[in-house]
């Protein structure tokens, strides 16, 4: 599409993970940012925080591993999620009324939004109507020919059938991963095989880009007459905290760098395998 440093803003949900082996930064549209961003992007993630030693911590955090930002303070405790593992694979509890749950339009995000080659964004930042506002204010900023890349990513009981149209509705590329496939395809109608419900979805929603995947067995990229399928390397896992975002932010650097889909996908999977083996969301990059 371009060959331009892109500038790619998420929008949402930023956080304390409390993992069994200590606390990680995170939220899936700050991964994203931070994966991107460690590849040559332009990267900012917008948020709330709140007035509070927690939220000092994460913007400390988020200045150190170089993450761009635009992130309110709010009269709201910053956000955490208690984080436990079964086999390297994440379960979430997830505090309620906190920072994230405020964010608000700010000028600043307004016209960060205003010149992004991609807005990221997904269901859980918008439990609240609030945050939800306000995504939906900056979507509405976004330039016609921005990605609008909706991650669906559910959690526990904070989505709809509404609010997952309303997202498609502003969306222009998708990414849901096969257990959401599996819980979401009733609520439009759908039977048949993965294959088949994702070419819906791109029909119908008239999507650039879809992406699913599928954990440790493959991932599949759709796009505008293409479609690259490709398995999931065999690595050791330590969690996989933030894999799926950092497949994301590989995904789009590359497709907004001027990859085809196919090189993009295989850039995808590389960086989403090297993160499975360490902890926590946001690991060094190696040299190479």
């Amino acid at each position: 599409m371009m060959n331009k440093q892109p500038v790619i803003a998420g929008i949402g949900e930023l956080l304390w993970d409390m993992l069994p082996g200590g606390k990680k930064a995170g939220g899936a549209p700050a991964n994203l940012v931070y994966h991107a961003s460690r590849l040559g992007a332009e990267g900012y993630a917008i948020s709330a925080v709140g007035n509070d030693a927690p939220g000092t911590e994460i913007l400390r955090e988020l200045n150190r591993n170089r993450i761009g930002h635009c992130i309110a303070t709010v009269e709201h405790p910053t956000g955490s999620v208690k984080v436990e593992l079964t086999d390297g694979k994440p379960s979430y509890t997830i505090t309620e009324n906190v920072a994230w749950d405020y964010i608000p339009p700010a000028q600043e995000a307004i016209a960060l939004v205003k010149r992004a080659d991609a807005v990221c964004f997904g269901t859980l930042a918008q439990r609240s109507p609030v945050s939800r506002d306000t995504i939906n204010a900056l979507l509405a900023c976004a330039p016609e020919n921005a990605l609008r890349f909706f991650d669906i990513n559910l959690r526990q009981h904070y989505y709809s059938k509404g609010l997952i149209e309303a997202c498609l509705v502003k969306a222009n590329a998708f990414k849901i991963n096969n257990e959401e496939l599996e819980a979401i395809a009733p609520m439009f109608g759908r039977k048949g095989d993965a294959d088949a419900i994702c070419r819906w979805f791109m029909d119908s929603c008239r999507l650039r880009y879809l992406i699913l995947t599928a954990g440790s067995e493959y991932s599949t990229v759709y796009g505008e007459g293409e479609k690259s399928s490709i398995p999931a390397p065999r690595v050791t896992v330590a969690d996989t905290v933030g894999a799926g975002d950092a497949f994301s932010g590989a995904f789009l650097y590359s497709v907004l760098t001027g990859s085809p889909l196919r090189e993009a996908h295989r850039k995808a999977v590389d960086i989403a395998a090297y993160v499975c083996t360490k902890n926590g969301a946001w690991p060094p990059y190696p040299d190479k």
